[in-house]
């Protein structure tokens, strides 16, 4: 049995159904359409104070980041858990997953976006670490409910945070390259 068949048999073992309850509301807050719904909020904001780079990074990056995870999934067409230890019905392939890439791809980028604030209040540890925290129980709750392999939340959050890193590293080289870019 490979480690991926292991993880997903020690998490059936395990299952509580109080615990489950708690991973079905978290994978179900952390879905794409709610990680587009937050982005969509965020660039708003920064637009409202000016932060047009920063736009282009959430929504650049979070536009080619659904392309590029539908591509990988279309390329890699692994299948999901089996049911019955498979507690989400999905039609969709399995690598990588999709919660953990766009949760995570959407964490760098918030990441990025907080440390560039004027507000130092968004500057604290324990503020910055909340992205990363969120994208991570996203992550274990589709471990946790079967949805996903072990592998393809890694790799989502592989991607995703890659995905983000690299947005963030563009949009600043065409920034500091064309300074009139940056509002």
């Amino acid at each position: 049995m490979g480690f991926d068949a292991t993880v997903l048999d020690w998490m059936v073992d395990h299952r509580v159904d109080w615990l489950t309850t708690v991973f079905w509301i978290v994978t179900t807050l952390g879905n794409t359409v709610s990680m587009f719904l937050l982005a969509a909020v965020v660039v708003v904001a920064v637009l409202r104070v000016g932060r047009r780079a920063d736009a282009v990074v959430v929504a650049g990056s979070m536009l080619t980041g659904w392309g590029l995870m539908n591509a990988l999934k279309f390329a890699f067409a692994r299948e999901r858990p089996p049911i019955p230890e498979r507690l989400v019905d999905i039609a969709s392939h399995s690598f990588p997953s999709g919660h953990a890439m766009m949760s995570m791809l959407l964490a760098t980028v918030a990441i990025a976006l907080m440390l560039r604030s004027p507000h130092p209040w968004l500057h604290r540890p324990v503020l910055l670490v909340l992205p990363v925290v969120a994208a991570l129980l996203i992550g274990f709750s589709r471990i946790y409910l079967g949805a996903h392999w072990t592998t393809d939340v890694l790799a989502g959050w592989v991607f995703g945070a890659l995905w983000g890193l690299g947005w963030i590293y563009a949009v600043r080289l065409i920034s500091a390259r064309n300074p009139s870019a940056e509002r």
